[in-house]
């Protein structure tokens, strides 16, 4: 049995009134972010879509014209069986896309430089430039299974699942990642920036507004994965000095063999917070030498510059890092096994 039109209508009604709830909940801080790089990279969307625009919808209602004037039963229309070639249809049908994409390569070209993650910011944001006595806040990431670990150097502190920055400050984050590869991101802040085992990415970045925003990881990296979630604080100088002075009191050191612990994999951490830090825990965690039985890789990286211990140089390694005591010759043990009491190796 049909529904009465009236009954038909108020369905309708509240369709759409449920939709726009729905949107009206969804989250664009995306495309309204409060930090300047996020601005700037929603900006270069919507100057990218508006240009596309310029050929999807002439040619969208092009459709519907051609399809409507020479439908079979307008008789109306001119019919021309054997046309075929347009010189003017066929310069806009070219040029003006061709105008659109080299439009479009010149604010790629231009914006690919200007939000290089690793360049330093030379503004605050779109009204103020950047003061010659402002130095970036440093924030040494790394991504753990499955958790944040965020170390300010300069302060001494360390946090798990919580990031904090004062306002119109500029922030240079160093990122790795302690396992496989991962991606920082803070949708309010910047774009994402993979962060890679035994390798560091930067991003330089500003917050405009204080306030609480979340920050995920944007790289699917196992089961923990979903809960692999941060709050960034947007503060004022003033409540971020009260910030770092509470990290202080907490009474914990991360240490190696803290991080060690800390770095076992683990869903949903809490926000832990560290009130000093091993000097040098980050440049380990980089290079992948926490652990002070292995060996760093810069260290790898320096033996393979000297000569390397790979296939045709072991011999080449054994000889540059061997060392004589006593009229005895000892090598790496690494490499080789010890010397024999004739002094020769075996």
């Amino acid at each position: 049995m049909p529904f009465p039109r009236n009954t038909y209508r108020a369905m309708r009604l509240a369709g759409l009134a449920v939709a726009g709830a729905m949107l009206a909940g969804c989250n664009t801080i995306v495309m309204n972010p409060y930090g300047d790089i996020a601005k700037q990279q929603a900006d270069l969307i919507i100057q990218s879509v508006l240009l596309m625009l310029l050929i999807i919808v002439p040619v969208m209602i092009l459709i519907v014209v051609f399809a409507w004037r020479y439908r079979a039963s307008n008789e109306d229309a001119t019919y021309t069986p054997d046309w075929d070639h347009s010189t003017r249809l066929e310069l806009v049908i070219w040029g003006v896309p061709l105008l659109i994409i080299i439009a479009l390569g010149a604010i790629t070209w231009i914006s690919t430089h200007k939000l290089d993650p690793y360049r330093p910011l030379d503004r605050i944001d779109a009204q103020r430039g950047l003061p010659a006595n402002v130095k970036p806040l440093v924030v040494d990431v790394v991504a753990m299974d499955w958790k944040w670990l965020f170390v300010y150097p300069e302060q001494g502190i360390a946090t798990v699942n919580e990031l904090a920055a004062p306002v119109d400050r500029p922030i240079q984050f160093r990122i790795t990642a302690s396992t496989v590869m991962n991606a920082f991101y803070v949708p309010a802040l910047a774009g994402m920036v993979y962060a890679m085992p035994g390798m560091e990415t930067q991003l330089h970045a500003v917050i405009n507004k204080a306030g609480v925003y979340d920050g995920l990881s944007a790289n699917y990296s196992g089961a923990g994965f979903s809960g692999m979630r941060f709050k960034f604080l947007g503060q004022s100088d003033a409540d971020f000095a009260k910030w770092v002075e509470a990290n202080r009191q907490a009474g914990q050191t991360l240490d190696r063999q803290a991080y060690l612990q800390l770095d076992k994999p683990s869903e949903n951490e809490p926000v832990r917070r560290y009130a000093s830090v091993e000097k040098g825990l980050y440049e380990a965690a980089l290079n992948r030498c926490v652990d002070s039985s292995k060996m760093c890789t810069s260290q790898m990286m320096s033996i393979d510059a000297a000569g390397g211990a790979g296939k045709g140089s072991v011999e080449g390694t054994r000889e540059k890092h061997s060392s004589w005591s006593g009229g005895k010759k000892t090598v790496v043990a690494a490499l080789c096994t010890p010397a024999n009491p004739t002094g020769e190796t075996k």
